[in-house]
């Protein structure tokens, strides 16, 4: 898990912090999706579902 977390926790320091959490949940949801998209591991990494993106169902 450590490694994995590795991209956040070098943008975040960069940061310096954020002044709520839903900002916070907002940017991370776009870190992981960037690192997903980059890193192949979406099926097509041109299209991504925006229900799936947006967290819902």
């Amino acid at each position: 898990v450590e490694q994995d977390h590795r991209n956040i926790k070098r943008r975040i320091r960069l940061m310096l912090g954020f002044k709520s959490f839903r900002r916070a949940q907002t940017i991370l949801t776009g870190i992981e999706w960037f690192c997903r998209i980059n890193g192949g591991k979406s099926a097509n990494s041109a299209v991504v579902d925006y229900e799936e993106w947006n967290g819902q169902p």
